[in-house]
């Protein structure tokens, strides 16, 4: 690559450094902004996205974690006192917007024919973000979306080399076939959806992302790198080096802390690859090497590696399945020993649904750490928590009876300043959950008329 691709008056934001088959695009540096000073400082990042989705609802959306307000707060509006489900969330008050009472109809059985046993772990999922009803079908002519996350990736694919990235945790192939009352698992098994007949599958294999990120897929050079235990940044050396000497102290810095967060994810990667390949006593026996065993560091990885790519600006948009419905996982971190989708049927009784809300305060605690490294992650003018906007919620509100109301979500980020955080807003039951996501793409510059069963728009 000819030094004559970078000058010192302007960098392209798609700057690429190529070496050996990587691809590494740059964080936003003041060089990527044009030579005005005062054009420099009023330069802002675009704005990204994160959609996560934790299965089987919450302890707060039964009428006992209602009355408890175990998830959403007795205050509406500014200053609310964070409940005890969302108290990992207080930290960060300023950019944390939690929304009550929305439901998601459509993830109902609708006619007596959709009624029928799991048909509502079946169809949760698939309307999560698109609040479209699942067509009843066990073959491949499944139908719903297009959902929230894609609309928005579509309005800005354009302007990245990778569209959104979808990723996941658990082994989609646990359920495969039929997944409940003649609803196939493709409905189960993401939450994105680039068209109403087009489910997107998702990712749970950190290695794989990376190399989707910064490498160049499954080649031979990948496969050299992967044994040899060499870095996919090691062939951009040169070009950094004489980029560098273009930069001023601050672009310098900047670099230097993405390559550096870039290697450190790598080397965390291959840490675990290694691990997994000396076990003899697998705990996720049949998953790849660059998955571990332990949830808390297999979700710290996946939140990295979404850091990683919006630093770099390779995609403004990722969809993170956190769970998958019925999952019988247990998570030690959580002091919680019960089976996950055991323990999400409570039978209304007040010491399971207590047992309950602890493991739903362990998973928003997980998506607290990932806002707290995106709130300190500089971007442009700012932070990345200040460039984007985090959906945190579930299809499902009272698990034990599988009912889609008073559905727990909240936002995090200041979306380039069109969210303001420290805010509860309580709707009128029976909003769907349709009317956040039209609001929010409508913010973020998207003309669209209607999202699923959307009625119009909340203020937030």
């Amino acid at each position: 690559m000819g030094g004559g691709m970078f000058t010192k008056k302007n960098l392209s934001r798609r700057t690429l450094l190529q070496g050996f088959g990587a691809f590494l695009a740059l964080p936003l540096l003041e060089s990527m902004a044009p030579a005005q000073t005062l054009r420099r400082k009023s330069k802002r990042p675009k704005l990204r996205l994160v959609a996560i989705e934790m299965v089987h609802g919450d302890a707060g959306s039964t009428p006992l974690g209602r009355e408890r307000h175990y998830w959403s707060p007795a205050q509406v509006g500014k200053d609310f006192q964070f409940t005890p489900t969302l108290k990992p969330l207080e930290p960060l008050r300023e950019y944390v917007s939690v929304v009550s009472n929305t439901e998601l109809r459509n993830a109902m059985s609708l006619v007596p024919e959709e009624d029928g046993p799991m048909a509502d772990h079946a169809r949760s999922s698939a309307v999560f973000l698109t609040a479209a009803h699942p067509k009843m079908t066990v073959e491949s002519d499944v139908e719903a979306g297009p959902s929230f996350d894609q609309i928005y990736a579509q309005h800005c694919a354009e302007d990245t080399r990778i569209a959104s990235l979808q990723i996941c945790i658990e082994d989609l192939n646990l359920l495969s076939g039929v997944c409940g009352h003649r609803y196939s698992c493709a409905y189960t098994n993401t939450i994105s959806w680039a068209g109403p007949t087009k489910p997107l599958l998702m990712e749970r294999a950190p290695r794989t992302i990376f190399e989707r990120l910064f490498g160049d897929g499954a080649t031979e050079e990948a496969l050299k790198r992967k044994n040899g235990n060499r870095s996919v940044l090691d062939g951009s050396r040169e070009n950094v080096a004489r980029l560098q000497r273009l930069l001023g102290t601050s672009d310098r810095q900047r670099v230097n802390e993405f390559l550096d967060y870039a290697r450190a994810v790598e080397s965390r990667i291959q840490l675990i690859e290694q691990r997994n390949l000396n076990s003899i006593d697998r705990e996720l026996a049949n998953a790849p090497l660059s998955v571990p065993d332990s949830f808390d560091e297999h979700v710290d990885v996946m939140f990295d590696l979404q850091i990683l790519a919006f630093m770099a600006d390779i995609t403004r948009v990722s969809s993170f399945k956190m769970g998958l419905d019925r999952s019988p996982r247990v998570y030690p971190a959580s002091g919680v020993s019960t089976p996950f989708h055991a323990l999400s049927h409570h039978r209304e009784t007040l010491e399971k649904i207590e047992e309950f809300s602890r493991l739903n305060r362990y998973h928003v605690s997980k998506v607290a750490s990932f806002l707290e490294r995106l709130r300190k992650t500089p971007d442009g003018d700012g932070s990345l928590l200040d460039h984007s906007v985090v959906v945190y919620g579930s299809p499902m509100g009272d698990s034990h009876i599988h009912e889609h109301k008073f559905l727990p979500l909240f936002l995090a980020g200041h979306a380039n300043g069109l969210l303001h955080g420290n805010t509860h807003v309580r709707c009128d039951r029976e909003t769907p959950m349709a009317n956040v996501w039209l609001t929010l793409l409508r913010k973020m510059g998207v003309n669209l008329e209607r999202i699923g069963d959307s009625t119009g728009e909340i203020a937030i």
